[in-house]
């Protein structure tokens, strides 16, 4: 899934007219799809750059909670604070999940080690992809191109989709899929930061609503 989203994302930052090196150094600094696309975007549009500093730092809040839960599994009381820079920049979904779940399994010296190859790994992989889409997007067919760009937000979307139990969640994606269409239509700027925005509002509103007694 993610060569299949960096792939995209190599062909999108390919057809607004980056350039492979700085694909490849927004990978590594971003480490975040989503946030990615809301900088490729937004400077495309020609968005300042603080309204993509908003966005991104609105996009990658959700990654706040997900270091603070890893970071107690891998250090220890000797760990030095430098150790764990790598561990917090690698943390996105993917390597959260995968460290969540093999990290408890391993001596706490060897977890940090751990974790960075499992982000050194899928990082390669992505900027692999990335790499290749933007080459593929300059020699392939228009129309097969189009179908490259279009990886990135199915699989956002089967991933959200597959992951929304609550009904506050389901909420959230079917506003998502309602307001991200008119907005783009409307020419509105910043369409995925006020989707987002007024989503995951009414989600949070309705959950609190359901758990009142």
């Amino acid at each position: 899934m993610i060569f299949g989203s960096y792939l995209s994302i190599g062909a999108f930052a390919h057809d607004l007219g980056f350039s492979a090196p700085w694909l490849s150094f927004s990978t590594v600094l971003v480490w975040a799809a989503p946030a990615q696309v809301i900088v490729i975007a937004s400077l495309a549009a020609g968005a300042t750059g603080l309204e993509i500093a908003v966005a991104v730092t609105l996009s990658a809040i959700r990654l706040l909670p997900m270091v603070v839960s890893l970071l107690p599994l891998l250090k220890s009381a000797d760990t030095r604070m430098r150790s764990l820079i790598l561990p917090t920049h690698f943390t996105a979904i993917s390597v959260w999940i995968e460290s969540l779940r093999l990290s408890p399994m391993l001596p706490r010296p060897a977890r940090i080690p751990f974790v960075n190859g499992i982000g050194v790994a899928l990082m390669g992989a992505a900027l692999a992809g990335g790499l290749i889409g933007h080459v593929l997007a300059g020699v392939l067919p228009a129309l097969l191109v189009s179908a490259m760009l279009f990886l990135t937000p199915m699989s956002f979307l089967s991933s959200t989709v597959r992951n929304a139990r609550l009904l506050s969640e389901r909420i959230a994606v079917v506003v998502g899929l309602v307001m991200a269409p008119a907005l783009a239509w409307l020419d509105i700027g910043l369409d995925l930061l006020w989707t987002g925005l007024v989503g995951g509002t009414l989600a949070y509103l309705v959950q609190r609503f359901r758990r009142r007694p």
